[in-house]
């Protein structure tokens, strides 16, 4: 969320500077209940901060900058509910995907506690009163037009790009891309990049790997982002392969290319995405894939991945089997880069750039 909102402010300023003047509007993080000593749970303290900037801070401050721009654009759809604030008529959102929505949409197969989704109805309400929405993938198109979340009429196409890091290019390589690569070795290792919430399926992803390494004894696998939850640690323990994962955080865009480069498969084992930017950022380096075989993913990576059944780990490990000892079973290198090139940030943002422009001349 954070890149798309960065891309979009980078190209507007150097690619739409004469049409729209684009500033940045985000208050400072206030971090008071991380500065409580006797609060040890940084997990609780950091979300319950983030809740009081959210749904506090950010209100407050923006209430006082309503009259300052002609335009609003919400990056990240779970902020929805600044549009209370601001002129709605004036303001659009980016929505990424409707998780933030699954507990009032489907209570059943995701219970959350009242305060939940009372906050979730109001994030919602100032989705459903912005005067655009744009999204990713059909597949969210798909999944807004099935709840009837939003009229369709407002929606608008805006698919993402990836970063002018990711590419096949290897010159350049810096110092802190030396180090991470020298940690790695010259073992074949797979890589996820990624958070390890429920719907990645880091359950799949270990399984898969542990099964994988039993036929290739020297395989590792590389894990970038997020945090282990307290049942991924157990079945890393259960499964004896702590000591063939490298785990990594905070890295640079360079760095993961250099990882994607370097890879000798990408795994996504995702059951549900809003987009999936791994896919592209790793086809656009060049690197192999193989992938959850969900309508999202298979509309974003084309015919340049290679696709498994989410829950069929059998699969998984065939089909990494046989990629890892003949890569060239995999689409060929100009088949994946050329999937990569049908997104960038530059179309993202001229597509977001007229909506607007139109916005403005119809009022």
């Amino acid at each position: 969320m954070d890149l798309c909102a960065q891309m979009l402010l980078k190209h507007l300023q150097a690619e739409h500077d004469t049409a729209i003047q684009a500033i940045q509007v985000c208050p400072t993080f206030q971090g008071r209940c991380q500065k409580i000593p006797w609060l040890k749970k940084k997990r609780f303290t950091y979300n319950t901060d983030r809740l009081l900037n959210r749904f506090w801070d950010y209100p407050r401050y923006l209430s006082q900058r309503t009259a300052d721009f002609d335009l609003y654009h919400v990056a990240d759809h779970s902020y929805a509910h600044l549009v209370h604030i601001l002129p709605p008529e004036r303001t659009g959102v980016y929505c990424h995907d409707i998780d933030a929505f699954r507990s009032l949409l489907e209570p059943a197969q995701e219970p959350r506690p009242r305060w939940y989704q009372a906050m979730s109805r109001k994030i919602l309400l100032g989705l459903q009163s912005c005067a655009v929405v744009f999204y990713s993938t059909a597949e969210v198109k798909r999944q807004i037009e099935q709840y009837q979340l939003v009229e369709p009429s407002r929606l608008v196409y805006a698919p993402y790009g990836f970063a002018p890091e990711f590419n096949i290019t290897t010159e350049n390589t810096s110092q802190t891309d030396q180090k991470i690569l020298e940690q790695i070795g010259n073992a074949p290792f797979l890589l996820h990049v990624g958070s390890c919430i429920k719907r990645k399926r880091i359950d799949i992803l270990l399984e898969v790997f542990a099964r994988t390494r039993t036929i290739y004894p020297s395989l590792r696998l590389v894990k970038v982002s997020g945090e282990w939850t307290q049942s991924q640690l157990q079945q890393i323990s259960q499964l004896n392969i702590g000591e063939s994962i490298i785990y990594l955080q905070g890295l640079q865009r360079s760095t993961i290319a250099a990882l994607y480069r370097r890879a000798s498969v990408v795994l996504l084992t995702s059951e549900a995405e809003g987009f999936g930017l791994p896919v592209i950022e790793a086809l656009a380096c060049g690197a192999i894939l193989v992938v959850s075989d969900i309508p999202v993913l298979r509309e974003v990576g084309g015919q340049g991945v290679l696709y498994c059944p989410t829950e069929d780990i059998s699969a998984w490990v065939k089909m990494l089997e046989q990629v890892l000892a003949k890569p060239n079973l995999a689409p060929a290198i100009n088949l994946r880069l050329a999937e990569a090139e049908k997104y960038s940030w530059s179309n993202h943002t001229e597509i977001i750039a007229q909506s607007y422009l139109q916005l403005v001349s119809h009022q």
